[in-house]
């Protein structure tokens, strides 16, 4: 006989009531208490579903009888979040990115397996079925070697002002890379402009290395006129393009490349484009399943917490980039007044 499972959620911002909705159609599972510090949210829910206990007190959520609990809070607030609800014996779901910094994110895993519970992160792009196909090509070596991967997130808002646009839109980009490629990154470099705050970068590109020669371009923006979600792929045998923008031609496949020859040095290919037939469901409700069947399995879950490290890594050395940039820029800057001075 499957399992009752009872979820607490704690948050209902933007994600909350996506999750809950998931969260209360999966099979012999009910959410039975949120927390939110916004007495507007809590009437809210409490309209919706007069049959869940809302409360403002996160220790509500902590000390009921549920078996697991999921945050859909900002990340700052994470890592002490989390924590509490481990070390209360409860199965964990939280938001992506897992953790302001690394630190944090080992943490989480040490204390999760301490306490024989799981730890999963809301990487719902590991869970798209084109993603899967896109993938499953990849490893098929149906694209042949990968030069390069594009992804561009881009949009007109929504700015935030606890965190940049980098740990707010790039962390799915970085989960995406590392189920497409199988692989951390070796190096990471990051550019970014702060335009409308002088403290939050709105817009910005990563550049990421890979051991096995392949390298990739994650653009993030707040500031772009039209909403584009695309991952290009570039292979020496085919290239394909995933754009979560359009559902009837999500993924297409196309059999062009460019040829290394003599006499031109390079040829360029033009074939076909394949659209395949994708079976859809909601890369949510997948991530939900995912997270049930963990908890009443006691196996990892795909979106695990060492995949939740791995992204804050990503996300980490971006920072880390432009920190150094930061420092080189002033040091310059420092210099070239030093030589001005020295010749006034």
């Amino acid at each position: 006989m499957m399992q009752q499972l009872r979820f607490g959620l704690i948050g209902w911002g933007y994600w909350g009531p996506k999750l809950a909705r998931n969260l209360e159609s999966l099979p012999q599972a009910s959410l039975e208490i949120v927390a939110d510090l916004n007495p507007l949210s809590l009437a809210k829910v409490k309209a919706e579903r007069p049959w869940i206990k809302t409360t403002s007190q996160i220790e509500d959520v902590l000390n009921s009888p549920v078996d697991a609990v999921v945050i859909a809070t900002p990340v700052a607030t994470h890592f002490e979040l989390a924590r509490k609800a481990l070390a209360h014996g409860k199965h964990l779901l939280v938001e992506k990115p897992l953790t302001a910094n690394v630190a944090q994110a080992e943490e989480l895993i040490e204390l999760a397996e301490r306490q024989q519970r799981i730890l999963m992160v809301g990487h719902t792009f590991q869970y798209s079925p084109a993603i899967a196909e896109l993938r499953q090509l990849i490893e098929d070596g149906e694209l042949g070697n990968i030069y390069c991967v594009e992804i561009e997130r881009l949009n007109l808002g929504l700015f935030r002002s606890d965190i940049d646009v980098i740990w707010d839109l790039a962390p799915h980009d970085a989960s995406i890379l590392l189920t497409l490629l199988g692989q951390s990154p070796t190096r990471v470099q990051a550019h970014a402009h702060a335009h409308l705050h002088p403290t939050i970068y709105d817009v910005a590109h990563l550049d990421l290395e890979y051991d096995t020669g392949a390298t990739a371009h994650i653009h993030v923006s707040w500031l772009h006129p039209t909403k584009v979600r695309q991952v290009t792929v570039i292979g020496d045998k085919r290239m394909a393009i995933y754009d979560d923008t359009n559902p009837a031609e999500m993924l297409k496949i196309f059999n062009k490349g460019a040829d290394i020859g003599v006499d031109p040095i390079v040829s360029y290919r033009h074939g076909a484009i394949t659209i395949p037939h994708i079976e859809w469901m909601e890369p949510l409700r997948l991530e939900c399943e995912d997270f049930a069947h963990a908890i009443r399995s006691g196996e990892q879950p795909r979106a695990n917490g060492q995949a939740g490290l791995e992204v804050v890594k990503i996300l980490t050395a971006a920072q880390e980039s432009l920190r150094m940039r930061e420092q080189e820029s002033l040091r310059m800057r420092e210099q070239e007044l030093l030589r001005v001075r020295e010749m006034a």
